[in-house]
Formats: C-alpha cells, structure tokens, sequence
C-alpha cells in the first residue's frame, strides 16, 4: 500500500482537475460522500439510550431521544469543503447538523463558498464559530457525532487561536470524532502534532494514506483510518507516487523540477496482509534444510541467556533449514538444554561470561558456511566484546543484522557500516529509540521518518527503527512503515524474536529491505493474535514466536 506526501496528493488533485477535466466540486462531493458515510457509521454503534445520556435530554425509561445531532467543525480550505458537503449529506439525512465555520469568511475557497451555497438551499447553515458563546460549545459536547474539517493536510504551522479552542471542544466532547484526510493539527508527511490535535475516533482519508496516519504521533491521534476512493484515476495516481524526490539540508523532501537534478525515487510503503504474502520465500517441494537457509545466531551472557534462545527459536519457526547459536562457554550448558530444533557451541568467554576475542576464529568458521548472521541478542557489553563486534563487521560478507548489545558496540565506530556498504555487504540494524540516539540519530523534532531515511541513506544500511509505527529505511529512500502489533509486545525479549525472524528471512534469499518488512509485519501481526488470546498485560514474546504457524497460515490461505 502506498503512501502519498501532501505534495503528491495536491498534484493527483491538480492533475485530475486541470488535465483530466474532473470538476474540482465532483472530487469534493465524493469526499464528503465517505466522510458522510463515516459519520453514520460512527452513530450506529451508539444506543439511542446511551446518545440520550450523553446529553441528559432521556428520562427514565426513555428509549426514543429525538433526532441525531452532528456539530461539523469546518476551516476556511478545501478541507473545510468537504466538512459542509458533508453536512449537507447529514441534514438529507435527517440529522439535526450545526456546521461551524472555524476561520475567515472572506478567505474561504470558491469550492467551499460553493459547497456553503448547497447547504443553504438543502436547510442548514454555515455559521461563524464563537469561542467565547457557551452555548456552541454545550451543543457541540451533546452532539452524537463530530465532524473535524478544520485542517487537512496542508497544516505546516503551530494550531493556534479559534481552531484550537475548536480542537479542545471536540477532544472533551464524549461523542466519537471522524476526522477529513488527517486529523486537525497533525502534519501530514511527518505525524508531528503542531500545538495541539484532534483525537479522532476514525479518519476517512482521500485517494491514499499519508505518513502523519502512521508515523509519529499522529499515529496515535488518527484512530481507525479508512481509504476512501474520490475517482482519481489509477495512472494520475502512479505518476504522481513515482515522482522522485532528493533532500535539503534541512532533510526536507524537494521536488525533481525545483533544480532540474535527477533523484532517486523516495517512497513510503505499509504492507497489507496480501502485499506480505506475496513476499513469503519460495519453498520449493524437493528442497532440503541446506535450501531453505543456514543462519547463525551469536550473543548471550550470564543472566541474558534468554536472548539468543528466542532469536533462535524465532528463526526456526520463520522456516529456516539450520540455525547455529554460539553462546558463550558459561551459558552453553543452559542454552544447550533448552534448544532441541537449533545447534548451539560454546564459545570462549570472560570470567563474567562475556565472549572475548579468542572466540574471534570459532565464529568467523562457524558464520563462513552461513547465509546470514545475527549478532547481539543478551551478548552484554565489554570493551572485548566491542573490539569482536569490530573485528566481525570487516570479515563476515554475508548479510548481517546488528541488534541489540551489537549496535552499543559499535556506537562509536559506525564508519565500519560505511565500509561494509562500499564492499557491497548487507548490514541491516534494529535499533529503539534509545539506541538510535546513541548511533547519533536525531529524533528531537519528532522527525523519525526523516530521519530514518538520513541515516539509511549517510551509513548505506537497512535501518529497522522500532517502535509504535516501526520504520523500516534503505539507502536509495524507499521506507515502509508498519501498521501491525500493539502496546503488549513492549517486553523484554520481543526485539530477540523480531531479529531472529529477519536473519531467518535474510538466510532464505530474500532482498534484505522486503525480508526487514515482512519479518516486521509477521512480528507484529503475531502480537495481534497473542493480544487478541492473552491480553496485552499477559503476552509474552514466547507466545509470539508459538504464534507465528497461525501468522504463515493467515498468509498461505
């Protein structure tokens, strides 16, 4: 699923209108036609009894409460034109609907202007929004349902004045929020909440998804997102989303006409259950355990023996042929006993039980016969361990994924990535926010696809940026973004089983940036399913990795 800037949809839109010839209203009818629809929706799922309640207006025992009431938030834009449409559709739908007109009346688009001038002739009204008239704010809090078309996606600066006060009425209101292409306040290409915004209860966004619904904050603020069809055709879409892009100094994203430069072509992808299951590795019926991958797991350490068990375990399970775990010497007897379909070692180790560089020959022997390697799940963190780490970056030529004590070790030698980058090797690093920030990632100004982007692109690596909205970067630009699992994988050891999956997939064959992605996905999807049996309090990344035969058979079926 492909995702669009501002930019790309206010091309679509251009192009549909003036080369196309679809009149500008018809896209803005459609618009509202599904922001419309939304709202409905939203109204069914309340009892007459509990709409009733919500604005003290039943008495006991009551079961009819009068019609349903709509307070439309609308700004001065084209966004607040498809907020008067639609409240339009509402009064032909015999809600009782107060549109608020939050913004200008002179500055008001001729599409709005047009869309206000419908609304009169259907009954209903398009008026100035009061801040200071207690009496809007009252009704607006009763309303069943609240529509937000304040912003869109062109917002770029701090929400200020009455569209803010608007904001706080319909966050404090206990009626469910549908908001228009984005909700109020949240920036569309980054997910940065400028100011303040509107907690919506859905969003029904126009033509494609944006990043500000996935990344960032806005994540969090955009409820369920639904994809609605205004009649863009499909080639203006694909033109528009294959437009290259290049980078300011800023790391804002410029077009390819601003300087007449060739780009690379930058893009931002979420994958759906049938986009994963076309990525699934071939698995041919005469293969053998050598066909289907031999991977290597490296790490662990006293107390941290978990670690690398779950990352191997989560490799087998993903379908890999062979999974070797070397482990050092101290925990080999712990690790040996709990591993039954993988092939532990032991390797040499401090007396802290850390590896130490005379494992360097044992593991470079081990990893040569293999077709992918993970280093880092529990390997603890010592100045021998940093100069193995180093060692290994500059022998191993098979894909290697950096994960968790691995990236500390190599905090302040990250020109070893640039130079398995100029040999051609395929580094891919899985770090937290907390981890990113002491590679040297930038995540102050709440810039994480930004950033993400940069330093794929500065350290030519596959940069997996986990958390709400995981990221996952390479260098020429093209990025997915997540939109599986949930708050209950946010537990020690579920990072483990992530990596495990992605060296399974790496060792499989797959392109390391789409192996990255579905792992991502199928990591998190499993988490759906645990949370789904065992709450988002009781999961464990166990269950997750018990999980994933249901994931691969949600994507076989």
């Amino acid at each position: 699923m492909r995702i669009a800037t501002a930019n790309q949809m206010r091309g679509m839109d251009g192009t549909a209108i003036e080369e196309i010839g679809i009149p500008s209203t018809d896209l803005m009818e459609r618009a509202a036609a599904g922001f419309a629809r939304a709202a409905l929706e939203l109204c069914g799922k309340r009892s007459r009894q509990e709409r009733a309640e919500g604005r003290g207006a039943a008495q006991e025992g009551e079961k009819e409460a009068g019609p349903l009431r709509a307070a439309v938030f609308c700004g001065q834009g084209n966004n607040g034109g498809d907020g008067v449409a639609a409240a339009r559709l509402l009064v032909e739908q015999g809600f009782l609907v107060r549109a608020f007109l939050v913004g200008r009346r002179e500055r008001m688009t001729p599409d709005c202007r047009t869309m206000e001038e419908r609304l009169l002739a259907a009954g209903g009204i398009l008026e100035d929004f009061r801040p200071e008239e207690e009496e809007q704010r009252i009704w607006s809090q009763a309303a069943d349902v609240i529509l937000d078309a304040i912003f869109g996606i062109g917002l770029n600066a701090e929400v200020r004045g009455a569209a803010r006060t608007a904001i706080q009425w319909m966050n404090e209101s206990p009626a469910p929020v549908v908001s228009a292409d984005i909700a109020s306040g949240v920036e569309a290409d980054t997910g940065r909440i400028l100011g303040t915004a509107v907690r919506a209860t859905a969003t029904v966004t126009f033509t494609c998804p944006k990043a500000g619904h996935f990344v960032g904050k806005g994540a969090l603020y955009a409820g369920k997102v639904r994809v609605h069809d205004i009649g863009i055709p499909g080639e203006v879409r694909e033109t528009w989303l294959q437009t290259p892009l290049r980078y300011r100094a800023d790391q804002t994203p410029i077009q390819e006409e601003e300087t007449g430069e060739r780009a690379s072509c930058v893009t931002l992808e979420a994958l759906t259950l049938r986009e994963a299951a076309k990525l699934l590795p071939e698995r041919p019926e005469d293969g053998h355990k050598g066909t289907f991958g031999k991977v290597y797991v490296l790490g662990g350490s006293v107390g941290l023996s978990g670690a690398p068990l779950l990352a191997s375990q989560a490799a087998v399970r993903s379908g890999s042929g062979l999974v070797y775990v070397g482990v050092p010497s101290q925990i080999y007897g712990i690790v040996a006993g709990k591993s039954l379909e993988t092939m532990p070692y032991p390797l040499a180790c401090d007396q802290e039980g850390r590896l130490i560089m005379e494992s360097l020959w044992s593991i470079s022997n081990r990893a040569e016969h293999c077709d992918a390697v993970l280093m880092g799940p529990g390997m603890g963190r010592s100045r021998e361990v940093e100069r193995l780490v180093g060692k290994l970056l500059l022998r191993l030529r098979q894909p290697l994924v950096l994960d968790a004590d691995a990236l500390y070790a190599i905090r302040n030698r990250r020109e070893l990535l640039r130079e398995r980058a100029s040999r051609g090797w395929v580094t891919v690093l899985t770090p937290h926010d907390g981890e990113f920030a002491y590679l040297g990632g930038e995540l102050s100004q709440q810039q994480r696809l930004l950033e993400a982007r940069r330093f794929a692109r500065e350290y030519g690596c596959i940069l997996v940026l986990k958390g709400h909205g995981t990221l996952i970067a390479d260098p020429g630009g093209r990025t997915f973004v997540n939109i599986t699992g949930n708050c209950g994988m946010a537990k020690g050891g579920s990072g483990d089983v992530l990596a495990g999956m992605m060296v399974s997939f790496l060792g499989q064959g797959m392109k390391p940036l789409l192996a990255a992605a579905l792992a991502v996905w199928m990591h998190g999807r499993a988490g759906d399913l645990c949370a789904g049996e065992k709450t988002v309090y009781a999961m464990s990344p166990g269950d997750m990795v018990e999980s994933l035969p249901r994931v691969f058979g949600e994507l076989l079926d």
